[in-house]
């Protein structure tokens, strides 16, 4: 999300860092460039308006212009501006769901037929049961889409959840009244209703929508809308709040939206937090929004933080521990290879987790050149597995016939296999200069200590 957008932000930057000092026209011609930015972002041109005039507020003065970095100066008082755009504030950082309410807690899904609403629903209730340690009542409530409550029952089986059985002919009202009755009786913490929705915005919808809220009270009313369709998202997120009334909102397939206009837009116009972000089919493809990383990502900074979350999230500590013990050791193998591959794996897709590091903003067109490959995790896992016991055991023993062998059973060329076991071999090399430096030696000779043709602790620059 927001790649286009952080581009354009990006080189607007540049120009300004390349001049040194800043006129007050430098200063307003950047922003127009910024303006043109955020509306081919699909920002919604009032939030737009309003964004820049606040920069302009704060950006046109003596303590910018004549300050020793005016551009980083410029860059802070945009960063913070969106951050204020984005929902961020005082104890308004990452409002996720809230729960502070006597169980069971009522969270009513609410939103358009194909915005993801029921998938969401089962993500939601994966998150409370794994993360919060909740006892979850998933329901459905949709008797308009066909099939629409027996797929809500397999995301329930899915992710280890209840799901109300389903008893034919009854209304949305009474499938609602049924599921806080039952999760009442049965002590339950949550109960998530996941409502009906339509291609458009019709009075049938809403009036359903209403009269169910109006009967279970819902703690949490959450508007489920597709960061893909843009304007038609935040016009969707504005009818709902008008008519039925949101307190949070869920975007989903902000993996696919590069604009991410949306987002900007939907707190401004509709008074809501964006609480989640749906970022894959996955069960587990579900994020916290945290308004101060996101600006940080639109404008290059980075995101280390929820980078570092991920990974203590998704990596298995006492594997990875084993596996650094056995790489100082130098008796690291192919067995071990794949689980490393494995354990990044899990951390999602390459150029999401590189778009989370500082800096790669500037880098985006040599990452595109690079043609970085999100299938490559998964066929060097499928060679390793092609491979015997012996043979991960022991790489060295895989010559032209073997070779061969392991291409055919993994599905992947000759030249695949070579790749990889000469990446294992640049990495069991790099893992022997490291044991035979030991910690001392590698703080005298830092990097170039390491790498082939840099060593006698030159520097590489």
């Amino acid at each position: 999300m927001f790649e286009a957008l952080s581009s354009r932000l990006n080189g607007v930057f540049d120009k300004l860092r390349r001049r040194g000092a800043l006129s007050e026209a430098d200063v307003n011609e950047a922003l127009r460039e910024v303006r043109i930015a955020l509306l081919e972002a699909d920002v919604a041109l009032p939030v737009a308006r309003d964004l820049i005039n606040k920069v302009r507020e704060r950006a046109v003065g003596v303590e910018v212009i004549r300050s020793v970095s005016p551009a980083q100066q410029v860059v802070k008082i945009v960063n913070d501006a969106l951050v204020e755009a984005l929902g961020g504030g005082e104890g308004e950082e990452a409002p996720g769901l809230d729960l502070n309410a006597p169980a069971p807690v009522p969270i009513l899904m609410v939103g358009l037929q194909g915005s993801g609403k029921t998938t969401t629903s089962g993500k939601i209730a994966l998150r409370l049961r794994t993360r919060e340690k909740k006892k979850v009542l998933l329901a459905s409530l949709d008797v308009q889409r066909p099939a629409a409550q027996l797929q809500l029952q397999t995301l329930a089986n899915q992710t280890g959840v209840t799901s109300l059985p389903i008893i034919p002919g009854q209304t949305p009202l009474e499938i609602a009244a049924r599921a806080m009755d039952v999760a009442r009786r049965e002590l339950y913490d949550v109960v998530i209703l996941d409502t009906a929705g339509r291609l458009s915005i019709d009075d049938a919808l809403m009036d359903e929508v209403a009269a169910v809220k109006a009967a279970t009270r819902p703690h949490q009313t959450l508007l489920v809308v597709d960061a893909m369709t843009g304007q038609d998202a935040v016009n969707t997120a504005r009818n709902f709040q008008d008519r039925v009334g949101v307190n949070g909102i869920v975007m989903t397939r902000v993996d696919g939206d590069a604009r991410g206009g949306a987002a900007l837009s939907m707190r401004a116009v509709t008074g809501a937090p964006i609480r989640l972000l749906g970022a894959g089919e996955k069960l587990d493809a579900l994020e916290d929004f945290h308004p101060s990383r996101i600006a940080g990502r639109i404008l290059g900074m980075g995101d280390i933080v929820s980078l570092v979350e991920r990974a203590a999230e998704t990596i298995d500590r006492d594997e990875a521990e084993k596996l650094a013990a056995k790489m100082q050791k130098g008796t690291f193998d192919l067995e071990d290879f794949a689980s490393q591959l494995k354990q990044v794996g899990k951390m999602g897709n390459l150029s999401g987790i590189l778009g989370m590091l500082p800096g790669m903003g500037a880098m985006k067109d040599k990452i595109a050149n690079a043609k970085i490959d999100d299938g490559m995790i998964g066929r060097q896992s499928a060679i390793i597995s092609s491979m015997t016991r012996k043979e991960r055991k022991n790489p060295d023993i895989i010559k032209a016939s073997r070779k061969k062998r392991i291409a055919a059973g993994a599905g992947v060329t000759v030249q695949d296999v070579n790749r990889l076991l000469k990446q294992f071999d640049d990495m069991s090399a790099m893992m022997k200069r490291m044991n035979k430096l030991g910690q001392k030696g590698l703080m005298r000779g830092g990097l170039g200590a390491l790498l082939p043709g840099m060593g006698g602790g030159k520097r590489p620059f």
